[in-house]
């Protein structure tokens, strides 16, 4: 069976992470991406290395891993879009797309004629998705806004990091663009939904994404929890600001994360220490307890937990119930049973060898997701584009080309 977004064809104008995760999701779906990029050059992550990805004879190619990493299954094309011949080429080809989606700064395609006021009166069906830093309104709208700076901005490094006064301590960023993926998927719900309309309407729309309303809305229950109390919460390393015990504990050779997230599991916990006492104790009898008494039960917990190796305390909390698990750098992550069993990682042919890549985490019954090729090369696919969309001669492409146009 094909994907369950093979009837789609997408114009990807994007590139670095946000938007371009998006199109990735949608390849995966099996949409047909066409990544539009810069003649020579391409997108800004093909230049994020080292690393760079090996050929067969192990040799490093001019691929990143960075780029990678976000537009895996899509064909590449490249054309100048400050070139009159450029952007229609542009319209042409979004004239027979279901989606665009594009990254650039507020009003930046508006002077080419590709924004959403000029594409619709071509493809009124369009579902045209933008994603910057700040929107399409307000008073930042025209800012750059990159993942590192939003995390500062909106909130998240302020809740992230050791707590003050304890060594390490200050703001830290999230070891992953967390901002950027996280519009990415949000943009990938929001092009599905105006998808599932369009099939109703025949109407095509205007989605209107930013890394900062993003980094605002998944504060969830941090941010929650101000909105309640309008008492800004701080950061508090890796413990939980709602539930106790919910945080890492060292082990006599390394740590263990321990995750009780109701009284019947602390319980449990407690057993599997033979501390069967501490439910007992009034002080840590209910979660909302534990919480208020944070400070005298994890230094007790902690003295329990240096009692033995983090393998002895891995299988005594599995075989208890109660969730828990070691901290795995990446090496040790694709070594786990569950992530093979799951085949996270997979192998795709790219012209130069072989690419390690990682699975979609989307499993579907009736549409089973194929991945059929990594990221494309600069420029790749652009011949066959123009002759199968655009019925071109090659004549036609190598005049493009001699113009500077591809």
């Amino acid at each position: 069976m094909p994907g369950p977004l093979s009837h789609i064809r997408v114009l990807d104008l994007s590139r670095v992470l946000a938007a371009p995760w998006t199109g990735q999701n949608l390849a995966d779906l099996g949409a047909e991406v066409i990544k539009v990029e810069r003649p020579k050059s391409g997108d800004d992550s093909r230049a994020y290395g080292p690393p760079w990805l090996k050929d067969r004879d192990g040799k490093e190619t001019k691929e990143s891993a960075y780029f990678a990493s976000a537009n895996r299954g899509k064909k590449s094309i490249t054309i100048n879009l400050s070139k009159p011949e450029g952007q229609q080429l542009v319209r042409d080809l979004a004239a027979q797309c279901d989606v665009l989606l594009e990254n650039y700064k507020y009003g930046d395609l508006d002077r080419y004629g590709l924004g959403w006021s000029g594409l619709k009166k071509i493809n009124p069906r369009l579902i045209y998705c933008s994603v910057t830093g700040f929107g399409q309104t307000g008073p930042y709208r025209e800012r750059p806004g990159y993942d590192f700076m939003i995390q500062g901005m909106g909130g998240f490094m302020s809740i992230t990091g050791e707590k003050d006064g304890e060594p390490g301590a200050g703001p830290q960023k999230a070891g992953i663009p967390i901002i950027d993926i996280m519009t990415g998927m949000y943009a990938s719900i929001a092009v599905c939904a105006a998808l599932a309309h369009r099939a109703e309407t025949g109407i095509g729309q205007h989605l209107d994404l930013a890394l900062l309303d993003t980094q605002v809305a998944i504060l969830a229950n941090q941010g929650a929890n101000f909105l309640a109390t309008g008492v800004a919460p701080g950061r508090l390393g890796n413990a939980h600001p709602n539930i106790v015990p919910y945080q890492p504990f060292k082990t006599s050779d390394g740590d263990v994360i321990v995750a009780c997230g109701n009284d019947n599991l602390f319980g449990k916990l407690c057993e599997a220490m033979n501390r069967s006492d501490l439910p007992k104790d009034a002080r840590f009898a209910s979660n909302a307890k534990r919480v208020e008494n944070r400070s005298v039960l994890v230094p007790i917990l902690q003295a329990e937990f240096m009692k033995r190796n983090t393998k002895d305390w891995v299988e005594a909390l599995e075989a208890a119930g109660v969730a828990n698990g070691p901290i795995n750098n990446l090496a040790q992550v694709f070594e786990e049973p569950q992530v093979k069993a799951r085949e996270l990682r997979m192998e795709l042919d790219a012209p130069y060898g072989k690419v390690s890549s990682i699975r979609s985490p989307m499993r579907f019954s009736e549409t089973p997701l194929e991945f059929k090729n990594p990221a494309p090369m600069l420029g790749q696919h652009s011949d066959d584009i123009l002759k199968s969309m655009l019925k071109m001669s090659d004549a036609d492409i190598a005049k493009l080309r001699s113009d500077g146009i591809l």
